[in-house]
């Protein structure tokens, strides 16, 4: 186990000295021998590590076979490719779930998220050992050891939300010694539980944005509040009277009030190399080229192919495997709004109507040309300009941040609160048309918010869409082949039943 990573931990290069803090023991076995946890300035390191863990796939966040889980249930992407590549994600796009317990993805999603959940214990536990050397009165170091404490338990309870959005009644699993006989929480107690957390861990973290933070990108007490306030939302649902929305307003108020953060102004650019770790970003999964064509990278596996235009693109560094295109149903969506800012970065274009041999020209210069499937578009918002990327770079995205959290999520969740309770929810929600180049709404309804939401964060990659259509009730009558009650949740992977039998 003497593997280095180069790990990016602000826009500056650290390499951890061991992979004692990256390769963790599944079951927690003990460790590598050697680190000297009386040395209280490596007591970043397991933070650092589930950064990186955080950022990979397998497990991780960024595999390419989760997004397509995550967001092919929604209204905004197709599954694209030809019929027969990865066909049970057109099966779980049309909720048909008979038989799915098989594909290999569905275990390789539940392992990318427990995985990463067993990695933050186990960082945990480091912690602990750390913690045992702090000397009575060091109130510096018991303050980091409580901050990198809250950073381990914001990752592992953001790996807990995905977890139950994709599977619904999952497990909440604090300890590894548990991990075969953890029984099942509910959906709703799930995002109980990351509320408590949040409210546990806000008080240690920075109060900065992630961008000032001492380890630059890092998790605060915004990111946190954030989460909060999405898991607040999840429980609300369409109860308008519900405590917690007053607790979705408290959260985003506090965001909105710290003046610490403004929407990027160039929202086309904001998905691109000058929007990263800007101040509009709450979370985001950091990468790295290390600025030159040598390298190896830090890069999210296959996150950005996968969603990258399919074909013959003729040496082109804009390609990909022709996964996840737009469908025509969120292109007429923006469309009929003039929503054409938002049309710009969402939809980019394969060919003439995706016709093999003629090619368009992106807003950046890159030649698309069309492929044998057809597909008209590809994902906008996954794409990275050729002039953007380090010279004599090939490797489609590379360079660029996978955004997570994003500020105007904060605004539209603080307007829809607010309308819900009866307040007026414009001002927060006007901030977010006023970038996309929209007119202002006055008395905006609950609907112009939900819409707003639809066009805010179309096409990325955690599943809004979805998740919004489920928690307002609205799944049913947008989504063809939708059955409330059978089609929320895919179900848990028979392997991990074998391995757990509560969780049947």
């Amino acid at each position: 186990m003497k593997k280095q990573y180069k790990l990016l931990i602000v826009l500056m290069i650290l390499i951890c000295s061991c992979s004692k803090f990256l390769d963790r023991p599944l079951e927690n076995q003990t460790n590598a021998t050697g680190i000297n946890y009386a040395d209280l300035s490596t007591m970043y390191q397991p933070v650092s590590g589930v950064y990186r863990t955080a950022a990979k796939a397998n497990p991780g966040l960024v595999h390419w076979v989760d997004l397509g889980m995550r967001a092919v249930r929604g209204d905004e992407f197709d599954k694209g490719s030809s019929p027969g590549d990865q066909s049970p994600l057109a099966d779980i796009k049309s909720f048909s779930y008979g038989g799915l317990q098989a594909f290999w993805g569905l275990n390789n999603s539940w392992n990318d998220y427990y995985g990463l959940v067993i990695d933050c214990n186990s960082a945990l536990l480091e912690l602990n050992k750390f913690a045992k050397n702090i000397p009575s009165g060091d109130a510096k170091n018991t303050a980091l050891y409580n901050q990198y404490s809250g950073e381990v338990r914001f990752i592992r309870a953001f790996a807990h939300l995905m977890a139950s959005r994709v599977f619904g009644n999952v497990p909440v699993l604090t300890n590894n010694d548990s991990l075969t006989t953890v029984a099942k929480k509910s959906a709703a107690d799930v995002r109980r539980f990351i509320i408590s957390e949040m409210d546990a861990i806000i008080p240690n973290l920075e109060d900065a944005r992630p961008n000032q933070s001492a380890h630059v990108g890092s998790v605060t007490k915004y990111s946190a509040l954030l989460l909060k306030a999405k898991a607040a939302a999840d429980l609300a649902g369409n109860d308008n009277g519900s405590s917690y929305w007053d607790a979705v307003i408290d959260a985003t108020n506090q965001i909105i009030s710290s003046s610490k953060f403004t929407l990027y102004s160039d929202f086309y650019q904001l998905f691109k190399m000058p929007g990263k770790l800007c101040n509009e970003s709450l979370f985001e999964l950091q990468y790295t080229d290390f600025g030159d064509n040598t390298s190896s990278t830090v890069a999210p596996d296959a996150f950005w192919p996968f969603q990258g235009p399919g074909g013959d693109q003729k040496g082109s560094p804009i390609s990909g495997w022709g996964f996840m295109p737009p469908t025509q149903k969120i292109v007429d969506f923006l469309t009929a709004r003039n929503d054409l800012v938002r049309l710009k970065t969402t939809i980019q274009y394969c060919g003439v109507n995706g016709a093999p041999g003629t090619f368009v020209v992106t807003p950046s210069g890159d030649k698309v040309y069309g492929n044998s499937n057809g597909t008209k578009y590809f994902n906008g918002k996954a794409y990275l300009p050729a002039n953007q990327m380090t010279a004599d770079r090939t490797d489609y995205g590379s360079n660029n941040n996978v955004r997570v959290l994003r500020y105007s999520d904060a605004l539209l969740l603080n307007a829809e609160a607010k309308v819900r309770k009866g307040q007026n929810g414009d001002a927060s929600l006007n901030l977010v048309r006023s970038r996309a180049g929209l007119v202002p709404l006055s008395g905006a309804s609950l609907q112009n918010i939900l819409d707003e939401r639809r066009a805010e964060f179309a096409c990325e990659w955690w599943g809004e869409r979805f998740n919004d259509l489920l928690r307002t009730g609205q799944a049913a009558a947008t989504l063809p082949n939708f059955v409330s009650g059978q089609s929320d949740y895919l179900p848990i992977p028979q392997s991990q039943i074998d391995l757990n039998p509560n969780l049947k």
